[in-house]
């Protein structure tokens, strides 16, 4: 495909998006609602953060700590 066959495009093509738009927004992974994370601040033993980083190898572990969370949410549940 050359340039001269792609058709220019008209901004009337495409409305505009509002602030409401956006605040109406659902966020989605593979057609699922994903979770809204919250940022926390937690103080954990020097230990637990060395085992979660080798777990994780070094790279997210904060992930590991969300599932591990979850896991024990739901098995009190």
């Amino acid at each position: 495909m050359n340039k001269n066959s792609i058709s220019q495009t008209c901004n009337d093509d495409y409305p505009e998006i509002s602030q409401s738009d956006l605040n109406r927004a659902v966020k989605r992974r593979n057609f699922a609602t994903v979770s809204t994370k919250q940022n926390v601040s937690l103080t954990l033993d020097a230990d637990i953060i060395t085992w979660l980083q080798q777990q994780a190898g070094g790279v997210d572990y904060q992930s590991i700590v969300n599932s591990t969370l979850r896991e024990a949410m739901t098995r009190a549940s």
